[in-house]
């Protein structure tokens, strides 16, 4: 098996350290490590050169600085902005050159999996049966809380146990809920969170893509034969020709239900997409309930997300249910309960103009 790690999103929800030059699968948010770092670790059941990294020009130096046992020939750069169809394809035709019979794990870089050995016995689980059975299997997880920020499937009739692992059948995707929706979902067995672990032979998903995107299929294939050829003005204006869209949305959600598999988990998994979904994960044992980065002074501060990434002090008192982030660029203070409004700060940022602090 082969592991592709997914980082070249941006994080704009966990601004102000989640930045363009520096998103937050390149940042500590949860430990010492960062994310990056922590998904590797999480890998090494596998040799170094079965795990792959896809990323984006902008952040691949940081990225060869903090996966130094990754052999440089295993960073594939994305060449553009084209979202996860296409980086995943583009990924996928390079891996298919050398390893046209292997099975891959899609692996995201900026989740918190808390359950490292559950998660192993996932993929290789997923892996047997996606050579057994030429299916697209994805791990799943059951909702702990209702979640408007996530998608979700829905799962039918369990279809076997592999190794006392239930496996089974999917039915559909379903899309960010809002509130009312995701509570009925958080009552049925039936809707799980959908984390987009995929596991799948090359051949496979790549027989998908020829179905429902063959145009960028076409592409990329000129991609990596400028790739091949070190072509990087062809590599890039193929590459660009190619539908900025999701994997969800242009293959998975079209793809023959027959031919997907759900194995659910319990990871301890968040994709850690919020200041709030970092403070959820991580504030259950704390004093005060308060999650603590750097120099700081509380005074009856409680349920408080701080973290100041600078060497001044910050001084809090008599506050609640509070997230404050403290860079050397910005700082960010809001109720923890309104953290999606982060969103909306980085859309009035870039409509100021003001992309120095982005």
């Amino acid at each position: 098996m082969l592991a592709l790690i997914l980082a070249g999103g941006s994080g704009t929800r966990l601004w102000p350290l989640s930045r363009q030059k520096h998103p937050k699968q390149l940042q500590s948010l949860v430990s010492d490590k960062t994310l990056l770092e922590e998904t590797i670790d999480r890998l090494d059941f596998l040799k170094s050169n079965q795990i792959f990294i896809a990323t984006n020009q902008d952040y691949e130096d940081e990225i060869r600085l903090q996966a130094k046992t990754i052999p440089a020939g295993n960073i594939i750069i994305e060449p553009a902005m084209r979202d996860t169809a296409t980086c995943i394809c583009y990924s996928l035709l390079f891996l298919q050159q050398k390893f046209p019979d292997e099975v891959v794990a899609i692996i995201y870089a900026d989740h918190l999996i808390k359950d490292k050995h559950e998660f192993v016995e996932k993929l290789k689980i997923a892996e047997k049966i996606a050579k057994k059975e030429n299916t697209l299997n994805i791990i799943e997880v059951k909702a702990r809380f209702p979640n408007t920020n996530l998608g979700y499937v829905k799962i039918g009739k369990m279809l076997e146990s592999v190794n006392g692992h239930e496996v089974y059948e999917f039915l559909a995707f379903k899309e960010k809920p809002d509130l009312q929706t995701a509570e009925k979902y958080l009552g049925s067995y039936q809707y799980l969170w959908n984390t987009g672990y995929y596991v799948w032979k090359i051949a496979d998903i790549l027989e998908q893509y020829k179905k429902y995107l063959p145009e960028t299929v076409g592409n990329l294939n000129k991609s990596i034969k400028a790739l091949n050829k070190k072509n990087t003005q062809e590599i890039k204006k193929n590459y660009e020709k190619c539908q900025k869209i999701s994997i969800d949305y242009a293959i998975m959600e079209k793809v023959n239900p027959s031919k997907v598999r759900i194995i659910p988990a319990n990871l301890g998994w968040s994709d850690i997409g919020t200041w709030d979904s970092i403070y959820n994960e991580l504030a259950q044992d704390q004093i005060d309930k308060n999650i603590i980065k750097g120099q700081s002074l509380n005074l009856a501060t409680k349920n408080s997300l701080i973290y100041n990434y600078t060497d001044k002090l910050v001084a809090t008192a008599n506050l609640n249910n509070m997230v404050i982030v403290v860079t050397d660029r910005a700082i960010l203070i809001t109720k923890r309960d309104k953290d999606q409004n982060v969103k909306k700060i980085v859309e009035k940022l870039k409509e100021d103009g003001k992309e120095e602090l982005l």
